[in-house]
């Protein structure tokens, strides 16, 4: 057997839940923890942070860079294969030599992750949700919910509006939320001239979020080459720490994040940034972020989708700071 296979126990556990191995890692749950172990250590997670953790690694093909579910676990994507990894980017656990590295081709390790969360998300639970929109990951196993887990990252070709992206979220699938029940739905008046009906488009973004029903999963809403516009409605706390492997803009459309940011190899503290309404950062291709949204808010996040960027920075082709001061 292949050590990229994809191993579930035979049997569920007291609790009724499978366990998962793959290559030299062991994932189980129980009631209220997920337990991770590998070679040379072992580390216990809160069900509910991993659940949401999970859910973002798989929606979102592992990402840019690196996805911390916490401090310990996480995966890095290298664009056809993805390290999944234990302590490496912590510095106590290299400096313990309990960190372990191995890397799977990224269609094994999602199809684990992906039976993964099938198998320990209950039908009550939705990992994409709000903690206030969703009802509790913990107990002993009672169903699933597969059309929550299973949701479609939603991707413009173009530009949501045009022709093959009218992707605006206006019927009764996706009232508006709860937070966003004053944003304004009107749609702009657009007078195109006569034969580029199909070029020109435009549309509410605010009242595009304000029907989002999840939180911390950006949207792809236009796409010029490689620049991607990528919102998002945020409440709580982002699931992950997300480690760039290349620089990332966010603009602040509504309300309020607090972004905690350390370094991305070793964890350690390098700036608090508060952004308001109307803010502009940038995050460095070096660091790791996780953000605090005491309120449901709106965020633009500006992305280089080049599948080049790690390469060229790797090589000192390409800067990890937006600004030279």
């Amino acid at each position: 057997m292949s050590m990229n296979e994809v191993v579930q126990s035979s049997a569920p556990n007291g609790a009724g839940y499978k366990s998962f191995t793959i290559g030299a890692f062991t994932f189980g749950r129980d009631e209220f923890f997920a337990r991770i172990a590998w070679p040379t250590g072992t580390h216990v997670l809160s069900v509910d942070v991993f659940l949401r953790a999970l859910q973002r690694d798989v929606a979102w093909d592992f990402f840019y860079g690196t996805v911390n579910f916490d401090s310990v676990i996480g995966t890095v994507n290298h664009y056809g294969t993805v390290d999944l990894f234990a302590g490496r980017y912590n510095e106590s656990y290299r400096k313990a030599e309990l960190d372990y590295v191995e890397n799977f081709e990224s269609g094994h390790l999602r199809e684990t992750f992906k039976a993964m969360l099938e198998d320990w998300t209950n039908s009550e639970f939705d990992p994409f949700a709000s903690p206030a929109e969703t009802g509790k990951p913990f107990g002993e196993k009672s169903g699933s919910n597969t059309s929550a887990i299973t949701r479609r990252r939603v991707a413009a070709n173009r530009m949501v509006g045009v022709p093959g992206d009218e992707q605006i979220r206006t019927d009764a699938s996706h009232p508006i939320n709860r937070m966003f029940a004053d944003v304004s739905q009107d749609e702009p008046l657009l007078e195109a001239e006569p034969g580029f009906e199909n070029e020109v488009a435009a549309f509410n973004l605010f009242a595009y979020l304000s029907r989002s029903d999840v939180t911390w999963n950006p949207s792809v809403v236009s796409v010029c080459k490689e620049s991607l516009y990528c919102p998002t409605t945020e409440e709580y706390i982002l699931p992950v720490i997300h480690g760039n492997d290349r620089i990332e803009w966010f603009v602040q459309l509504s309300d309020e994040i607090r972004w905690e940011v350390e370094d991305g190899d070793t964890g350690k503290k390098r700036a608090a940034v508060t952004m308001k309404a109307g803010d502009v950062a940038a995050m460095p291709g070096d660091i790791r972020h996780q953000g605090y949204s005491p309120k449901r808010s709106m965020l633009l996040v500006w992305e280089n989708g080049s599948p080049d960027l790690p390469r060229l920075i790797a090589a000192g082709q390409a800067p990890i700071y937006p600004v030279d001061f």
